[in-house]
């Protein structure tokens, strides 16, 4: 499996270096990418419904309070979104957050360098295996249908982390937010933040139909791996 990851990303790569003149437009990309994205989302939401009715009923009896999580997150144009999510985290998270970075030099330098913490207080329950796994992201199918995501693209980011795109943020404007992307099939948290920028970027500037599908593909065996997730 490993090999076969390496020729996909090897092939991608290519992709990224010169997609031929011949290739749609990207209003043409766009347009078949949204109508894969409606297609695709719904048959997930209708195959997945029962193991996400099940998810939410062990995350309310895990931890009582709201099943999902709508964080705000920045999305094309730079408009803000709620970001769905099965809730992972305590609903007292931001208190156990602020008195953790105030107390741990350690936890303040990892959450300035990733804004993630590898050993996350907030987090109960299942909620480790669910982000473990991804399954905590399958309520961002509904934020396909809404528009405001598509399953391939940047993930998206909150306000505090736009200084790190600097000049870039305008490329990381120029597409949708995803669920899947360059980033995540490329190591996902075992990346710096600067490659993730990167990434982004080449993303933003490379998107085509066949570079969203090459994603999409490479996307199943890096969740089934659990690769660079936490």
């Amino acid at each position: 499996m490993n090999t076969t990851i390496a020729i996909a990303r090897k092939e991608m790569q290519v992709e990224l270096v010169g997609l031929q003149a011949s290739a749609p437009t990207r209003t043409q990309s766009a347009t078949v990418i949204r109508a894969c994205d409606i297609v695709l989302a719904s048959l997930l939401l209708v195959f997945l419904a029962p193991m996400m009715l099940l998810i939410a009923i062990c995350t309310y009896v895990a931890d009582p309070g709201p099943i999902l999580f709508a964080h705000r997150r920045v999305g094309h144009g730079g408009k803000m979104f709620p970001c769905f999510k099965f809730r992972s985290m305590a609903v007292d998270a931001a208190e156990r957050l602020k008195e953790l970075l105030e107390n741990d030099p350690a936890a303040r330098e990892e959450w300035a360098r990733d804004h993630k913490l590898r050993n996350d207080p907030r987090i109960v329950g299942i909620g480790r295996f669910l982000r473990k796994s991804s399954l905590d992201e399958l309520p961002q199918l509904l934020n396909v249908l809404r528009g405001e995501m598509s399953l391939v693209g940047p993930r998206p980011i909150v306000v505090d982390e736009i200084e790190r795109y600097g000049r870039y943020f305008s490329k990381y404007c120029e597409v949708k937010p995803g669920i899947a992307g360059l980033w995540q099939v490329s190591g996902r948290n075992d990346v710096s933040y600067r490659r993730r920028v990167a990434m982004d970027v080449k993303f933003a500037e490379k998107q085509s139909v066949t570079l969203y599908f090459k994603i999409l593909v490479l996307t199943v065996p890096m969740v089934l791996l659990s690769r660079g997730s936490y």
